[in-house]
């Protein structure tokens, strides 16, 4: 683990003398102030001076607790004084021969003879698949590579790499996510890069390394990390092989990194002497498949990371140990015949489990097995043949691709995703296996550069699934176990909690919209948490809770503005039974208002009767409703921002307000901002730059919070 603070870890350097002097003679001292204390408490017949018959300390025990302390204090300090006087550099980073073992990241790969390392920084999967796509093409291009997750090293490791090989290089995959924010995996790196920065510890010294970024270019701050990234290690001394990637999620992410990487290789083929036009980019497998005769005594069946962690519940649950929680409550919200919305109470009562109003929940979960034994049937194989993929490279520190060993059946139901559109490099592998040279020809063809607007067509825009195209191309035969290798993981998927823990400490409310739609091709889609979540027969989900920043004020007398409509009421819940409670409770709450908004007030209105309720006891100050379809000109809570322009700048100016905008970010959250623009502009007499200026420092000042997806 990285010390933010110093740029060091806790098992590779050692601590100044001085230092750790004065940790434990503070340590030492508060030990004999202890003791001072009982001796003063102590009279001299050994009672207490309050005269109470137990005897506290006698004399023996003083005056060997005093010659204990003082031996103590002399080891100390002739252990530790020379230390901190000898002449070794003051700087907390030590030299390399003193870092650098097998076990780190530079000897690993030296003893491999790994060329190309490559970090990934993945909240939901994307960077990882990518890093595993490049260091397999790698093999093509006769270098040995390795994919690394960024938190498993420390990053003062790469002071080393240059030093110990001078022909390595280190490429980073950076995901932003939230407002941003690194992702979990890359928050110590991101810390670490970010400290030195200040203390100009790190030093790369010609260290090659590439970065591409992953985002999302409705969001505010788009690729911030990857962007911050790339600036840093060029700025620490690393040398940039090829510019900074970008990929929009929001358009074409796979074309904008087959964009990058196309350019990558071109770099690395100079980088190393290869020729290009000797390269033949074909299958490589990474794993081997083993079956078994015998059932292993550990076999996975869901579970995340540890066997058997769904039969017997441990605490504490996380990502990898997630809650197997009941499901106590599911009731539908909306009274429409095409459309759902449900309300689900989740129980944790006895898990330990504690989460905050603004918190989300992440719900794992699962495929139909109406599709898992389709592919089955397509495939012609014992859907309940226990099998394990094992990485073929004995160093590859991603043993397997999924939790293994576990049947055909549970990989395709819980571990690989199986009904999003197939990527690019997943439809070139199906050309591989396919008999038919006409198909062959085909799916070569979409997947080749001249053939991108066909395969965005065929495959993405249509909606073709693994299944679809399956059906489509009967000669393609593809190995199961090769498709699983290929295929992304399947995600957990993410939800803002709608309650808050002062009023319901036990549950876990969900709101939660059912996903169907139908495709170009005709095809009903229904999405693969909200229709598991929705079945009948499920009454029990795997989940965990993962902390948010979307927090209300400390102060209740605070003013919140919250706008949030369809689903986007989700937390606004939470934060109503917060400061509900409160006021329950005879506190003081500051205005609370509230933009909610719909597309038919007798159809969509979520939680109308509890809203009202809130209305009427004061909880809610103003409650601002836009019924988008309900007339013949469309309303939405943008245009009710707009009416209530005074009263919002009042509270954000003069009493210092926070302001909440929950839901889509691709429209709903960029015209809400619009708005406010035009309410500073026209009641803070401000200029439209000087407003986005404002409402910028809002966001830093953690004023204006967003809680938006794409």
């Amino acid at each position: 683990a990285v010390s933010h603070s110093t740029c060091q870890t806790n098992s590779s350097r050692r601590l100044p003398g001085a230092y750790v002097l004065t940790c434990c003679g503070k340590t030492v001292w508060n030990l004999v102030g202890r003791v001072c204390v009982l001796i003063i408490m102590a009279d001299g017949s050994g009672h207490t001076a309050e005269g109470e018959d137990a005897p506290l300390l006698d004399t023996l025990d003083i005056i060997v607790l005093t010659v204990a302390l003082a031996a103590v204090i002399y080891y100390l300090v002739q252990k530790f004084s020379g230390e901190a006087t000898d002449e070794r550099p003051s700087s907390t980073i030590v030299t390399t021969a003193e870092r650098l073992d097998d076990s780190g990241l530079a000897g690993k790969m030296k003893r491999a003879n790994k060329k190309l390392v490559v970090f990934f920084g993945s909240q939901t999967g994307t960077a990882e698949e990518y890093a595993s796509r490049l260091v397999v093409e790698a093999k093509s291009y006769g270098l040995r590579a390795m994919t690394a997750d960024i938190q498993d090293y420390d990053g003062m490791e790469l002071c080393d790499l240059h030093e110990t090989m001078d022909d390595a290089l280190a490429v980073f995959l950076m995901a932003t996510y939230g407002e941003g924010d690194p992702t979990d995996n890359a928050q110590e790196f991101f810390d670490l890069l970010t400290t030195c920065d200040d203390t100009g510890e790190m030093e790369l010294n010609g260290l090659r390394f590439a970065v591409f970024g992953l985002g999302n270019r409705t969001y505010e701050h788009f690729n911030s990390v990857g962007r911050f990234v790339d600036k840093m290690l060029a700025k620490f001394g690393g040398k940039r092989v090829v510019e900074l990637g970008e990929g929009d999620d929001d358009q074409d992410i796979e074309e904008d990194f087959a964009q990058w990487r196309e350019k990558f290789w071109a770099q690395v083929c100079d980088l190393y002497n290869i020729d290009p036009d000797s390269v033949d980019i074909d299958s490589q497998r990474q794993y081997d498949l083993k079956t078994f005769d015998v059932v292993p005594k550990k076999v996975f069946v869901g579970e995340p990371a540890m066997a058997g962690t769904f039969k017997v519940q441990k605490r504490p649950f996380t990502q990898k140990n997630p809650y197997m929680a009941p499901i106590t409550v599911k009731r539908e919200l909306f009274n429409d015949t095409d459309r759902s919305c449900m309300h689900l109470e989740i129980d944790i009562k006895g898990s330990g489990i504690r989460y905050t109003t603004g918190d989300h929940v992440a719900i794992y979960p699962r495929n139909t097995s109406h599709t898992v034994d389709t592919i089955g049937e397509r495939c012609k194989v014992d859907l309940d043949q226990v099998i394990s993929l094992k990485a073929i490279d004995p160093d590859e520190k991603k043993r397997s691709p999924f939790p293994c060993p576990c049947t055909y059946r549970t990989a395709l139901t819980f571990y690989v995703d199986i009904v999003s559109p197939p990527k690019l490099h997943v439809v070139r592998e199906l050309a591989q296996h396919t008999e038919n040279e006409k198909e062959k020809e085909f799916l070569l063809h979409i997947t080749s550069k001249e053939g991108k607007r066909e395969y965005n067509q065929w495959v993405v825009q249509d909606g073709r699934t693994l299944v679809q195209i399956l059906e489509q191309l009967p000669s393609v035969n593809p190995p199961l176990d090769v498709l699983l290798e290929m295929l992304p993981r399947l995600q957990p998927r993410y939800y803002s909690i709608s309650s808050s823990p002062k009023e319901n400490p036990e549950s876990i409310h969900v709101t939660a919209a059912i996903v169907r739609y139908t495709t170009p091709l005709g095809v009903v889609v229904n999405g693969v948490c909200t229709s598991y979540l929705q079945a009948e027969t499920t009454t029990a989900a795997p989940i965990f809770v993962r902390s948010s920043t979307f927090r209300l004020p400390a102060k209740h007398t605070t003013p919140v503005i919250m706008i949030g409509p369809g689903t986007g009421i989700a937390p606004f819940r939470g934060f109503l039974q917060e400061r509900n409670y409160a006021r329950e409770k005879g506190v003081d709450i500051g205005e609370t208002l509230l933009f909610f908004g719909c597309q038919n007030r007798a159809k969509h209105f979520l939680y109308e009767s509890e809203l009202q309720e809130y209305q009427s006891s004061g909880t809610i100050s103003e409650l601002h409703l836009a019924f988008s379809r309900d007339q013949a000109e469309k309303v939405y809570v943008q245009h009710k921002l707009l009416d209530a322009g005074e009263m919002v700048w009042k509270l954000l100016k003069e009493k210092r307000g926070h302001l909440y905008v929950c839901g889509d970010a691709k429209h709903m959250a960029r015209d809400v901002s619009h708005a406010l623009t035009k309410i500073a502009v026209q009641y803070g007499d401000m200029t439209e730059q000087n407003a986005v200026n404002w409402f910028k420092h809002l966001r830093q000042c953690r004023r204006y919070c967003e809680d938006v997806w794409s």
